[in-house]
């Protein structure tokens, strides 16, 4: 690719980025986005995801003055033009190897990198409580932002922070990446009239200057205030034939927009930067935006190896296939077993392709359950199948079910359910760094009663464990097993 970067080799920092003047943008972005295709093509790492927030990363940096200011990112696989924008430019083909800078953002790698965000849904919960710290520590004009998406949306953790954001004193702003090209966009002249209505400077200040003088008059107490609110999201939900779940908590909701046009993105965040009260902003963008092979399959590409940046061809790993990988011999197990037992269901947090459970799902579409990033929901979905009959293999990284632990325990072991948990990924994972590192499920499950934990010396022996867990009685067991390939080559089926 043209590795011409003028303007990304003037930024050192985000101080260097607002020298620039809101025209220069959209080349900036470019810029930055053929950066970190020519980088992830040599290391690999998760590329459509960045690729699709390029725009509103450079926005944010753009407009709020980091690091003053808090940008807490969801899901850091979204964060690597953030890294390198933020003084990591140079070090960036060290992202994801030993002695080199993190996968995901980390506060103990730079002062940018404002929370650690290896896991998804946890950005509204601590954006929440920097800004409740801002008010109480004397930093009333810091700006916090959560940016959630990509999946993240679904995990319990995302709508435990908004409810108590909608009961909160704060002034938090929410950006939901929405990468979901299923969402219907906004369509008809009322709804574009107030999409433009919401985000209008003259409308804002007349409402805000309106509110503080009701206040001062004594007619607007916090619970008018919250009526009136409430009134407000009613009418517009009645005109746009539209119903609004974050304005019926009291968060206002402005959107959708397009997150990749940068001019537009700075635009709006200008706008919603001093608006008091909680808020959020929900911005359509395209997972693996302006590469086109990542746009075309973004699954493939949200982290597809070695390739040619100028072609868009994956280069294929030379190494001998055999052994397989553990996964595949979890995917290809499962589904023989889930033929021979009419009752095996499979379960799996947003991982089909990941865990190999796609081989099932392609399979048997109706016997697979993909319930999104939500580890916790799925532990008690499948117990709630187990309780009335069916056999479920629950599949879950070993870092992930961490949060499953409490459901685990309560709603599956403690009833002795005869779910099966796989622990995919257990152990350390190389390159994924600590927050993936699967090292803490033997400690926290070895006390727990009524539950089997056992893990395989190779594949045979996941083969013969994951038989036997499905047989009567055997109740709640847990299977964890390693990344990466086994030891078998031609004999791994054990006949």
């Amino acid at each position: 690719m043209n590795n011409i970067s003028e303007l990304l080799d003037q930024i050192s920092s985000p101080d260097d980025l607002r020298h620039l003047s809101v025209a220069q943008l959209p080349e900036l972005c470019a810029e930055l986005r053929r950066d970190i295709v020519d980088e992830l093509s040599v290391n690999p790492g998760h590329l459509a995801s960045s690729l699709g927030v390029v725009e509103l990363t450079v926005a944010l940096h753009y407009v709020f003055s980091t690091p003053y200011d808090r940008i807490v990112w969801d899901v850091g696989h979204q964060a690597y033009g953030h890294k390198i924008l933020t003084g990591r430019k140079d070090t960036f083909c060290t992202n994801r190897k030993l002695h080199g800078i993190r996968p995901f953002p980390t506060p103990m790698e730079s002062e940018y990198d404002t929370f650690t965000c290896g896991h998804a849904s946890n950005s509204i919960s601590a954006a929440l409580g920097m800004a409740v710290a801002a008010r109480k520590t004397g930093h009333d004009d810091r700006h916090v932002v959560a940016v959630i998406g990509d999946g993240a949306m679904s995990g319990g953790l995302a709508f435990e922070g908004l409810n108590n954001v909608s009961s909160s004193p704060n002034d938090l702003l929410i950006v939901l990446n929405d990468n979901d090209m299923s969402i219907d966009r906004a369509v008809g002249g009322m709804e574009k009239y107030l999409l433009n209505l919401d985000t209008n400077a003259t409308y804002n200040r007349l409402r805000d200057k309106a509110s503080k003088w009701l206040h001062s008059m004594g007619y607007l107490n916090d619970d008018r205030r919250k009526g009136i609110i409430r009134l407000n999201n009613a009418l517009k939900s009645a005109l746009s034939h539209q119903q609004n779940v974050f304005e019926g908590m009291n968060i206002r909701y402005f959107g959708p927009f397009d997150g990749n046009d940068v001019c537009e993105t700075v635009r709006i965040l200008e706008q919603l930067k001093n608006m008091r009260g909680p808020k959020l902003l929900h911005l359509h963008t395209v997972k693996g935006k302006g590469y086109e092979p990542a746009e075309r399959e973004a699954t493939i590409w949200h982290a597809p190896g070695k390739f040619d940046p100028e072609t868009g061809e994956r280069i294929p790993d030379t190494a001998d296939p055999y052994p397989l990988k553990y996964q595949e011999v979890f995917g290809r197990t499962l589904l023989e077993l889930a033929e021979a037992n009419p009752n095996i269901v499979g379960v799996t947090p947003a991982m089909p392709t990941g865990c190999s459970m796609d081989i099932m799902m392609h399979a048997m579409p109706d016997r697979v359950f993909d319930v999104g990033i939500a580890e916790g929901h799925a532990a008690t979905f499948a117990a709630g199948m187990a309780k009335d009959g069916l056999m479920p293999f629950c599949n879950i990284y070993s870092a992930f079910a961490q949060r499953a632990y409490d459901n685990i325990i309560h709603d599956a072991a403690i009833l002795n359910l005869p779910v099966v948990f796989c622990f995919d990924r257990a152990g350390l994972v190389g390159e994924d760094g600590p927050t993936h590192h699967g090292v803490f499920d033997i400690a926290a499950l070895r006390p727990v009663p009524n539950l089997t934990l056992c893990s395989p010396m190779d594949e045979c022996e996941l083969r013969r464990m994951m038989y036997t867990a499905q047989l009567p009685g055997m109740g709640t067991v847990v299977i964890r097993y390693p990344r990466g390939k086994g030891v078998k080559r031609d004999d791994w089926h054990c006949e």
